[in-house]
């Protein structure tokens, strides 16, 4: 299908910030896509937490309840399971290719928000899905409190792995930080941690010991064995633009859209919310009060009547 008609907005992603914004601006009288893979990087997670209201809601239901409010809005309408090839500037605004596995349509919007989030790698340790987002987490802000006073991990090989664990030790006095025989944590580094009562084992992990996902204990390739309750990790995340290749957009050294306090990226007509924008994951809360912030924006930007936000 191919759609000649200009919507008012075209949103690239449907989790937090593009939803929020997408019920902002129809609510404002926007004609808005929603163009959403339906892949989101909390999939593997249980429950949500930190939203006010919906505290402990699985993450696919914090979605479903959100697209059943939009679709009592008819000027919004949600595209899913598909994404955004490229995307074109044209005199009128943005052409976008749109499709599920290759581009089988096209649209034209005259304003564009970019609320695609991140995707996430994890660290390369055996078997450690079947633990991720039951016993083993990413955000200390979102599941520390279920954690708090047990024995706990922390697995990654990034720079700022003894930073994580001291935030992390602010909910127990049993941490061990893995770092699975990278050199994430430094000599100095290492004395601080242990100074502070977090353990720091730099030895490979071989194996994740538990049933259905449950920890109980990580294995080390030096034969140790370590008894745990859970944990958290740090991935690497990386955030998915190349369908923007063709405007050639501002990006920041961490991958992420370069914007004004506002949303407005260097290129007219094209915003950004939530993780695409901001460096690292937001908690869920923050990324759909992006979404309506810069929402707000557009709509003002659409009139062209000065904003405070």
């Amino acid at each position: 299908m191919t759609d000649q008609t200009p919507y008012d907005v075209l949103i690239i992603g449907g989790g937090p910030a593009g939803l929020s914004a997408a019920l902002n601006l129809g609510r404002s009288l926007m004609r808005v896509l929603v163009v959403d893979a339906d892949r989101p990087r909390n999939a593997a997670t249980l429950q949500s937490h930190g939203f006010l209201t919906r505290d402990g809601v699985p993450p696919h239901e914090l979605r479903r309840l959100a697209r059943a409010e939009l679709a009592a809005y008819p000027n919004i309408e949600i595209l899913s399971r598909n994404r955004v090839f490229a995307l074109r500037t044209t005199d009128a605004g943005f052409t976008a290719d749109v499709g599920r596995r290759e581009p089988t349509a096209s649209v034209t919007a005259r304003a564009v928000l970019v609320a695609t989030g991140l995707r996430e790698t994890l660290p390369d340790v055996p078997n450690l899905r079947g633990f991720y987002g039951i016993s083993l987490f990413s955000c200390a802000a979102c599941d520390a409190w279920e954690l708090r006073d047990r024995r706990l991990a922390l697995i990654g090989e990034s720079t700022d792995l003894a930073d994580r664990a001291r935030l992390i030790a602010r909910w127990t006095d049993s941490l061990t930080a893995f770092t699975h025989g990278s050199d994430a944590v430094t000599s100095a580094q290492q004395s601080e941690l242990e100074a502070a009562g977090v353990a720091v084992q730099r030895h490979p992990i071989t194996e994740l010991v538990g049933e259905r996902g449950r920890l109980e204990a990580v294995r080390l390739s030096d034969g140790t064995e370590i008894a745990l309750d859970g944990g958290f990790v740090r991935p690497e995340w990386q955030t998915e633009l190349s369908f923007l290749d063709d405007i050639f957009p501002a990006i920041d050294r961490d991958g992420n859209l370069v914007t004004d306090r506002s949303g407005r990226t260097d290129v007219p007509g094209l915003y950004a919310a939530g993780d695409a924008a901001i460096p690292g994951p937001q908690q869920l809360i923050v990324a759909a009060g992006a979404g309506a912030r810069v929402a707000a924006v557009m709509v003002h930007d659409a009139v062209g009547v000065a904003t405070a936000h």
